[in-house]
């Protein structure tokens, strides 16, 4: 086979293309561009960890922000419980003095009505004891015929009243 007889004859100048092409490619490549590109890398991940810490260091900022935020919204809480509170005591204490006003009106009419009900009470307990005296004067003079005065009736009508 003559390639394999031109195998020695071209040999030595394959070799030499082969380092001549490997040290171009390792010269340009090697010194060139990957110095270059592991400058990018690095640069990148530089700028990754920069962006990291920044975002760590905003998230931090927005957890103490919220955190007063709620501490500002209790304490906001507790005033308004404390002024809700403060206007329910003074409400109440409001409405006790009116019902007490109104429950002194109530006692002083109740003992007023009560007064003059006893009056009328007496009054009719001697109304009806002048007419149960009449009533007892006519009483007798029918059936007994005896004219009793006025002033006996009466004070038998009351000894009837007081036993019965």
């Amino acid at each position: 086979m003559p390639q394999i007889a031109q195998l020695a004859e071209t040999y030595a100048s394959q070799i030499f293309w082969l380092l001549l092409i490997f040290g171009l490619v390792f010269f340009i490549v090697g010194r060139g561009m990957v110095p270059k590109v592991m400058e990018t890398v690095g640069m990148r991940d530089k700028q990754i960890a920069d962006d990291l810490a920044a975002a760590q260091a905003a998230r931090d900022a927005a957890d103490q922000e919220e955190e007063a935020w709620r501490k500002r919204e209790n304490d906001n809480r507790a005033a308004a419980q404390e002024v809700v509170s403060k206007a329910k005591a003074k409400a109440a204490a409001s409405t006790e003095k009116k019902l007490a006003q109104a429950q002194e009106k109530i006692d002083a009419e109740a003992a007023e009505a009560e007064a003059r009900i006893a009056a009328a009470s007496a009054k009719a307990a001697s109304e009806i004891q002048t007419v149960a005296a009449e009533a007892a004067q006519d009483i007798v003079a029918r059936l007994a015929g005896i004219e009793v005065d006025r002033a006996a009736a009466s004070a038998a009508v009351k000894k009837a009243m007081a036993n019965g």
